[in-house]
């Protein structure tokens, strides 16, 4: 997967919207103003941040030397995942629904509501 798929697919969800928060080399995906991934713009290789249960982490860590700890993050909760090409497309694409559901499912219930309505 390349950025340009990457982006694509994030904006693809329902009330996300993106921004560089971080300044002009970091690419910021936000559902209904809550992060959920993120992924620097002028690297060599493409890695992403994206949120993740802590117990799935882990799993995912001690799995697949393409996820670490999250980098300049709460590294209990985020990964940093080489989008390299070793990874099944599957799987990021599932690592990418996992950081979204868990973010959209600690929104308030306002804001469920609010991205229920789009």
């Amino acid at each position: 997967m390349y950025l340009d798929e990457f982006r694509e697919y994030c904006l693809s969800k329902k009330g996300v919207t993106e921004g560089l928060p971080f300044g002009p080399d970091t690419l910021v995906f936000k559902v209904m103003g809550k992060m959920f991934a993120l992924t620097g713009l002028n690297s060599d290789v493409f890695t992403a941040n994206l949120k993740c249960d802590p117990e799935r982490a882990l799993r995912l860590r001690e799995s697949f030397e393409e996820v670490q700890p999250g980098y300049h993050m709460n590294k209990q909760h985020w990964n940093t995942v080489n989008f390299d090409g070793a990874l099944e497309e599957k799987l990021l694409l599932e690592l990418i629904d996992h950081s979204y559901d868990l973010v959209a499912a600690s929104l308030s219930r306002k804001l469920k509501e609010e991205l229920d309505a789009l």
